[in-house]
């Protein structure tokens, strides 16, 4: 029998990619954001709805069927807007739980942010506990939502399960990330001005983070569970945006140009242990492979 899957943000980067493996299944794909999606995004056979899940009335009249598997990966990101960060987040979150709390579904997966721990020592496990107040308002309204998913799986059993991802990179990611960009401008070859690249950060490629996610629905032991989803192989920025220039064998990025964030995380990478052991999952694609299939990629983008 077809599964049913809702994705809401399904026609962002991650969003896409997922549409497009569930249908490799024969699932039935439903798709709810906020905008129709680009010709690169487009996918055939996937039900595309407009709606912002922060608009609850909207929302309730957009899903009025039941799902199997419901993923949620909507929502807005802008540093500087505090409030639209904080309602598409946290009360989308809310009003998309509310809904399925009473529809019967097998598995509800909510696509979290490493940003969630903070300032916490990296590698960062999923059982430390955060105390603090976090300076990324995006930070807070996904931990925000977290603590709420997990409060209903306490209280009525909703059959939840948190993924926190690092920094996922592929083809067809929307260009203001850090591999597409640099990637870009190494292939025209311009000089572009970066940070110090002192970070450490995980990156992960797309197809280790979608077969992640695909475990995930289908196992019942990680109900109510956080799992950390990265590469395991933390790598300074600098490194990363020398070595696509490397491979591209163009570029001429000129480092300490821009300024960290106030609310930059210098080192931020994962502890994976869990996901290995709960989900039997591991992420195959070395950086390497991963960097060259994104290029091959953009580069076919351009001609």
């Amino acid at each position: 029998m077809s599964k049913k899957i809702l994705i809401t943000g399904g026609t962002g980067f991650i969003g896409y990619h997922l549409a497009k493996k569930c249908l490799s299944y024969g699932w039935s794909v439903t798709s709810i954001s906020t905008k129709k999606p680009s010709k690169y995004r487009k996918l055939k056979n996937v039900n595309y709805l407009i709606c912002d899940i922060a608009n609850k009335k909207n929302l309730q009249k957009k899903i009025n069927q039941n799902f199997n598997y419901v993923v949620n990966l909507a929502g807005y990101v802008d540093h500087s807007k505090r409030q639209k960060t904080l309602k598409s987040h946290y009360n989308g979150c809310k009003n998309l739980a509310l809904i399925f709390l009473n529809k019967k579904i097998d598995k509800f997966i909510q696509i979290g942010s490493s940003v969630e721990y903070g300032n916490i020592k990296s590698p960062q496990k999923e059982d430390r506990v955060i105390n603090k107040k976090l300076k990324s308002i995006y930070g807070a309204s996904k931990l925000l939502s977290t603590n709420y998913l997990l409060e209903l799986f306490k209280k009525f059993n909703f059959p939840v399960t948190i993924l926190r991802l690092y920094l996922v990179y592929g083809p067809n990611q929307d260009i203001n990330r850090v591999v597409p960009i640099t990637i870009h401008n190494s292939l025209l070859n311009k000089k572009f001005e970066c940070s110090s690249g002192k970070q450490l950060r995980d990156f992960i490629y797309i197809d280790d983070l979608i077969n992640a996610i695909i475990k995930a629905l289908n196992n019942k032991k990680v109900l109510g569970e956080i799992i950390n989803i990265g590469s395991g192989n933390p790598i300074k920025v600098k490194e990363l945006i020398l070595k696509i220039c490397k491979q591209i064998k163009l570029g001429k990025p000129i480092f300490g140009k821009i300024k960290f964030r106030k609310d930059e995380i210098i080192n931020l990478y994962p502890n994976i242990k869990k996901a290995k052991k709960y989900l039997g999952w591991y992420p195959k694609i070395k950086l390497d492979n991963g960097l060259n299939k994104t290029i091959i990629f953009f580069k076919s983008k351009k001609k």
